[in-house]
């Protein structure tokens, strides 16, 4: 069962420059926290145990810089992922979602053995502290239809194209 600790107590964060616009990142002594578009709606709150320290998340920046590079298309890092029970096993089949792959709100609610919580699992998504490394984008609606994104679904179009995209440069 993960920790329950002060969401907002001793961080380090950095903030940089992506090809969707800038992300800020923030991790604990356990591992990676946070990754916070600017216009997230559950914006963690910011507090004076946050401390900028780029140094201290060199190896998630890298990553994730490699990733929108199309250089890395699974991800290495040490998480520090906190939620409901309920929460880290919709989150933990969202890590299930091969890259370039799509699966409805209904597939994520059957893999985890609660089919008839689709809404659940979509309110679990939009609550996910480390989108794109955890990716929610990969869920969209049984239509096909694109649906709510933290980083807005331009953001989630360009991420689902752009996998797309590099899986057919890789199979």
């Amino acid at each position: 069962m993960p920790r329950k600790t002060n969401p907002t107590s001793d961080l380090a964060y950095d903030q940089f420059d992506t090809p969707i616009g800038p992300l800020t990142i923030a991790a604990d002594a356990d591992g990676l926290r946070y990754v916070v578009f600017p216009q997230s709606r559950h914006r963690p709150a910011a507090s004076p145990q946050w401390h900028h320290d780029p140094a201290a998340l060199r190896e998630p920046r890298r990553q994730l810089l490699a990733y929108f590079a199309g250089e890395l298309t699974c991800f290495e890092l040490t998480l520090s992922v906190q939620g409901t029970d309920f929460q880290q096993r919709a989150w933990a089949a969202l890590r299930e979602i091969p890259y370039g792959e799509t699966r409805s709100y209904s597939d994520q609610a059957t893999a985890i053995g609660s089919p008839r919580a689709v809404r659940a699992v979509g309110l679990a998504n939009g609550r996910n502290p480390l989108p794109i490394i955890v990716p929610c984008h990969r869920v969209i609606g049984r239509d096909g239809s694109l649906t709510g994104f933290g980083g807005g679904l331009d953001c989630k179009r360009w991420l689902l194209a752009m996998e797309a995209e590099r899986r057919r440069g890789i199979v």
